[in-house]
């Protein structure tokens, strides 16, 4: 089975960085499309990027952002390492929100936000 932590949340100023990681524990690392989803208080978790580990792709892209993300953040795994990131550039006010490591077998599930396993989330937090 498997099991994601993530980290690497904190306050940022708007117009910074932050990379968030998300440790997968589990044989079948290799086997799951990895993403990252988001709540914003008082609203609900939206999609925010995926990326693929066999090809599968979501409109012909093997990774895959949201249109408020795109440009600005980027998606990417270490299979040696068992690890997915989120690097986060240009954060915006808007960003601020929860932050969700998540794992399926299936491309769908990214677009459906009904995923087999998730993380516990990382706070990021970003101030004018």
């Amino acid at each position: 089975q498997v099991q994601l932590v993530e980290s690497g949340g904190g306050l940022v100023q708007a117009g910074g960085s932050l990379r968030l990681s998300c440790a997968v524990s589990g044989r079948t690392f290799r086997s799951y499309h990895m993403g990252w989803f988001r709540q914003a208080p008082g609203k609900e978790r939206e999609f925010v990027a995926a990326n693929s580990w066999n090809g599968d792709t979501w409109n012909g892209r093997t990774t895959y952002y949201s249109d408020s993300v795109k440009g600005r953040f980027t998606i990417s795994r270490d299979n040696a390492k068992n690890t997915v990131y989120l690097q986060m550039n240009s954060l915006k006010v808007d960003d601020t929100a929860i932050y969700y490591c998540a794992a399926d077998p299936r491309v769908s599930s990214f677009l459906r936000g009904n995923l087999e396993v998730w993380g516990q989330g990382t706070l990021v937090t970003v101030s004018s």
